[in-house]
C-alpha cells in the first residue's frame, strides 16, 4: 500500500478515535502530524483504545513519549551505522578492497 494512503488512513483513524473520546478533531490532527508515521500512530491508537484517557494532557503526554521513543530509536540506528562503518574501516583500511 502506498505510504501516503496508509498515512492518511491512520491519520483519519487517530482523529476519529480522539473525537470518540470527546476531544476536538483538531487535537487528533495535531497529534497525527506530530507523530508523523503510521507505526507511531498505531502506538497512539493502542494507547487510546486501551487507556481511554480522560484529559487532553494525557494524550499529549503519550504523544511526546512516543516521539521521544522514536527519536531514541533513530539515534540508536545512526550510532549502529556509524559503528558498522568504523568496523569496516578497521577491518579493510582505507582501500576497502580487502587487500
Amino acid at each position: 500500500m502506498d505510504n501516503h494512503i496508509l498515512w492518511a488512513r491512520k491519520h483519519d483513524e487517530l482523529v476519529h478515535a480522539i473525537e470518540r473520546l470527546g476531544f476536538p478533531g483538531e487535537l487528533g490532527d495535531m497529534v497525527a502530524k506530530q507523530l508523523g508515521s503510521p507505526k507511531a500512530m498505531d502506538r497512539m491508537l493502542a494507547y487510546l483504545y486501551n487507556v481511554k484517557p480522560h484529559s487532553d494532557e494525557l494524550i499529549v503526554d503519550e504523544m511526546l513519549a512516543i516521539c521521544s521513543d522514536v527519536e531514541r530509536w533513530k539515534a540508536k540506528k545512526e550510532v549502529e551505522e556509524a559503528n558498522a562503518r568504523y568496523n569496516e574501516f578497521l577491518y579493510y583500511g582505507l582501500g576497502g578492497d580487502g587487500e
